[in-house]
């Protein structure tokens, strides 16, 4: 799995776990719904860390928390 689809992976199981919709989400981070959209249905496939940092602020959980998943710690080097 490449990075865009572990960070879009790491968000819906995050959303799901919380019961949050993309909306709530957006609410309660400050980020917009289209932008949270673009970036679960690929039209953005390359998000900035403060819109990562606002989502987890957001979720409740710090970006350490964010990307300390096995997912994360085994992605393959996108640059080869």
């Amino acid at each position: 799995m490449d990075t865009y689809a572990t960070i879009k992976n790491r968000i819906l199981c995050l959303c799901e776990e919380k019961r949050l919709t993309i909306n709530k989400l957006a609410t309660k981070s400050g980020v917009s719904p289209s932008t949270i959209k673009n970036i679960l249905y690929g039209k953005s496939q390359n998000p900035g860390v403060v819109t990562l940092k606002m989502l987890c602020d957001g979720l409740g959980i710090t970006l350490i928390e964010f990307f300390d998943t096995e997912e994360f710690k085994t992605l393959e080097q996108e640059i080869k």
